[in-house]
Formats: structure tokens, sequence, C-alpha cells
């Protein structure tokens, strides 16, 4: 591991590239580039799959499902005052917990210089 390397959650939350540190590792919301403009990182041999997006589902859902019981509890506002306030938090926290997560495990994948098939000895 480079010992020089910027912390890993603010390395993943700028999308930067795991070796040169460029914010290059997104080429949309949460879809990867194919490599790194700057230094030529291939991003596509990294692994990262949707193991992500399955512990996303339970963290977003804890943090919407509480908050609107809790907002209907204590508040009790028309319906349409939770379609307007949960289905877009949903939205945005999905999203940015996603890149966030995918970035996380790609930096984690370069750094552990981990690959399938391949078992430390």
């Amino acid at each position: 591991m480079n010992e020089t390397a910027p912390p890993l959650l603010v390395s993943a939350a700028r999308g930067a590239c795991p070796r040169c540190d460029k914010p290059t590792l997104f080429a949309g919301i949460v879809a990867f580039a194919p490599k790194c403009s700057a230094c030529g990182l291939d991003f596509m041999r990294f692994n990262v799959g949707d193991g992500a997006a399955s512990f996303l589902i339970f963290i977003v859902g804890v943090i919407v499902i509480g908050g609107a019981m809790w907002l209907e509890l204590t508040r009790s506002p028309p319906w349409w005052v939770h379609a307007l306030v949960w289905g877009p938090l949903a939205l945005v926290l999905t999203m940015g917990l996603l890149r966030l997560a995918k970035a996380l495990l790609l930096t984690l994948e370069y750094r552990h210089d981990a690959a399938e098939g391949k078992i430390d000895q």
C-alpha cells in the first residue's frame, strides 16, 4: 500500500482514482469510467459487484421508514408531505451512498491488491 495515500473516505468521497488520486473514477452518477484519464488505470479489472447495493437497501430503509414513522407519530402530516419528503430523500441517500460505497470497495480492492482467484499465502 502507498504510505502517502489519502484517507480512504476522503478519496472515495471525491471519486478519486486509487493510483493517482485524480477525481476520474466515475463517468456518471454511479457508473465507473472505463479507465483513469490521468494515469490509465483500468477500472474494469476490479470486481465491485452489487454488494454495496444490498447493504444500502437496509441502511436507507431504516432511515426512511424510521423517519416516516417518527414524523407520522409526532406531527401527523397529510399523506402528500410524506410523499414529498421521503421519496426524494430515499433517492438522494441511495445514489449518494451507492457512489461512496462503490468507490470505497474499488479503492480497497486496489490498495490490497485483491483479485478473483488470488489467495494470500
